[in-house]
């Protein structure tokens, strides 16, 4: 299986956010069927409600006063589906718009946008990674950047890929940050900076590799020698390899947890290896908690057999079960690998893109409105008696009318120390400054963030002094990319982050909990294809473990009901052959506890009763031979210490 890194670069975040609640909410939607919409519209008329809006399938209902559990309770009503905070909206209020903090990471540490979603900042969290290792199966980390803990960092090197601590481009070392970056005061910061990190490079020069390198690197990442209690995987294909899948259900059966990238095509298509049971799926959200515009979405089914022996089922092992921040995402490079272009006006970061034949510098200073950049500016610029130059400022200016090589010039000439060119239609500037280089550093700026970089409304209003801003472009040890790939390896280090204050638990035991806690952005708890089952959320998936009680065995974690792998009722899958006439079956179950005594039971047609095939503690798989032949119909179920699947059918 050919494997590809699932990554994107230069895609932009959008610009619209949703603003925070308040603590009493007053305006709920309510979603119910259509025929029963005007019962539950009279219902909520006479518990006092103000009705604003019936549509199809829902109504938004004001309630002075009341929060949303107080509404549920008023309308507790069969016919009603949802009630949910009918959510206020803003155009570009960066309020709740996740961003990295602003500065050049060369200088100051950024804080990439993707932790403060998902909470893996707060004070609270007091083990950053402690006591963790996170394999990670990738490109290289390449040791000219030093913004690691190295002395926590250490490496396999296989066959055809040269050594680990030498990059294969730039992706590992940008995974790698993301997990593990250090807390230093310069750089970035990764999810769990004080996690240990083994790094195995799997791709060759043409940044592809093999299922059996694969299967390979996971069986060193669980040797005594570095004994990983992580393994993330930012790569996948289009095939599965039993080879494969095996060795990583062996690593999860240890007590490990193994994350991957779901892919970064936009359909349903299951990619491997995030498409096995035993691998969590990693989808990507942007900025703006939306979905990214690649992430794949497979669905939550899964078919065995053929013709009349062909069983589907859900199973919500095999598909998107949380997302993280995936685009735009910042973090390491191999030293001066990185192309980077920063702004930021007044502490807030803005998408940018430099242009070509920029001159690379850094400079901060107040921005001024100079309009087109054009003679009228310049003229502008001359007769205005507080003014007369440019000098100390950078010019902000719109697109059009000239040059862009004319604006930048014009803007120099007069003292000018950089440039901002916001474009005049949707999407971002890609622009060029021709054969000449300019004088200073120059970035594009979208239409979207006129209205919060130009320092004055109006163009015309030329010499309007705005904030303090800051611009930089240049070479870089940090940079930009976008993919389930960088998505994949937050989620990493979210679970070490948290395993690291909880080290009782099971891999699938974390697993479980990064399920029950992640945030849905659309304030539901169902499950579904692009989210899973939501953003997910250190902060939230600590308190959850820091206030559960303590087991018998005095570990603490989770309590056995929540404990279970993550996909719903226990399920058994049944697949039936023949070897050399004999009927064989392989089983699989899932979604018992970890510490639950698990039993494969067949019925006896003779007596209606069933008897115990085969017993193990856990989810897992088995073979069993029914030393038969010919033709035969035999059933089966999987029963644990409370509770049994559906019986599952088997004809030969």
């Amino acid at each position: 299986m050919n494997i590809s890194k699932f990554m994107k670069s230069a895609v932009t975040a959008a610009a619209i956010s949703v603003a925070s609640p308040s603590a009493v909410a007053e305006r709920f939607i309510i979603q119910v069927d259509n025929q029963n919409k005007g019962v539950v519209t009279a219902l909520s008329r006479q518990m006092g409600g103000d009705v604003h809006i019936e549509s199809d399938g829902f109504i938004s209902v004001s309630f002075a006063g009341k929060n949303l559990e107080q509404v549920k309770g008023l309308l507790n009503n069969p016919h009603i589906k949802l009630i949910e905070i009918d959510r206020k909206r803003y155009l570009y209020n960066l309020s709740n718009h996740y961003q990295n903090s602003a500065g050049d990471p060369m200088a100051v540490q950024v804080v990439p946008y993707a932790i403060n979603q998902s909470n893996a900042s707060d004070a609270s969290i007091t083990i950053r990674g402690d006591g963790i290792k996170v394999c990670v199966i990738d490109s290289g980390l390449d040791r000219s950047n030093i913004d690691f803990t190295w002395t926590n960092i250490t490496g396999t090197n296989l066959t055809g890929t040269g050594n680990w601590d030498s990059h294969g481009g730039p992706h590992g070392t940008h995974v790698a940050g993301t997990i593990a970056a250090e807390d230093n005061g310069f750089g970035v910061i990764g999810m769990a900076p004080n996690t240990s990190l083994h790094i195995i490079k799997v791709f060759n020069e043409d940044g592809w590799g093999y299922s059996s390198s694969l299967a390979d690197a996971a069986l060193e990442c669980s040797e005594r020698e570095v004994e990983a209690d992580v393994i993330s995987m930012s790569l996948g294909g289009i095939f599965s390899s039993a080879t494969e899948e095996n060795v990583f259900q062996e690593f999860v059966d240890k007590g490990g947890l193994v994350v991957a990238a779901a892919g970064n095509d936009y359909d349903n298509t299951r990619s491997y290896p995030a498409g096995y049971s035993s691998v969590m799926m990693v989808g990507a959200n942007d900025g703006d908690n939306n979905i990214a515009d690649f992430s794949q979405y497979p669905d939550c089914t899964v078919v065995t057999g053929r013709g009349r022996k062909q069983k589907i089922k859900e199973d919500k092992t095999v598909c998107v079960e949380v997302t993280a921040g995936g685009v735009n995402t910042l973090s390491t490079y191999p030293a001066s690998m990185a192309t980077v272009n920063l702004l930021s006006v007044d502490e807030l970061s803005y998408s940018t893109e430099g242009f070509q034949n920029s001159v690379q510098d850094s400079v901060n200073a107040p921005t001024i409105n100079f309009g087109f950049g054009d003679s009228a500016a310049i003229t502008a610029v001359i007769q205005n008696d507080n003014l007369t130059s440019l000098s100390g400022y950078i010019c902000v200016m719109s697109r059009g009318g000239i040059s862009f090589i004319d604006k930048v010039n014009n803007c120099s000439s007069l003292g000018g120390i950089g440039a901002i060119i916001i474009n005049n239609e949707d999407g971002m500037i890609n622009g060029t400054l021709g054969d000449d280089d300019s004088y200073i550093p120059v970035v594009g700026a979208l239409q979207a963030d006129f209205g919060a970089i130009m320092p004055s409304a109006n163009t015309d209003d030329i010499g309007t002094v705005g904030a303090e801003a800051y611009l930089t472009v240049g070479l870089s040890n940090y940079g930009f990319m976008s993919g389930t790939s960088m998505a994949t390896p937050a989620v990493a280090g979210v679970a070490a982050l948290v395993w690291s204050n909880f080290s009782d638990c099971s891999g699938e035991e974390i697993r479980a909990v990064l399920n029950q806690t992640a945030i849905h952005p659309e304030q539901t708890t169902t499950h579904d294809v692009h989210f899973g089952n939501g953003i997910v959320q250190a902060k939230a998936a600590y308190d959850y473990l820091n206030a559960e009680v303590i087991k018998p065995d005095n570990s603490l974690c989770v309590p056995d009901n929540v404990g279970d792998a993550p996909g719903g009722d226990p399920g058994l899958t049944v697949s039936g052959y023949k070897v050399r006439g004999v009927h064989h079956v392989d089983f699989a179950w899932s979604n018992f506890a970890d510490n639950e005594t698990v039993t494969i039971q067949q019925l006896n047609p003779a007596t209606e009763q069933f008897f115990v095939i085969h017993t193990k503690t856990g989810n897992g798989t088995t073979s069993h031979n029914l030393d038969a032949k010919g033709g035969g119909l035999y059933i089966f179920k999987a029963c644990g210490d409370s509770s049994c699947t559906v019986e599952v059918e088997e004809v030969f």
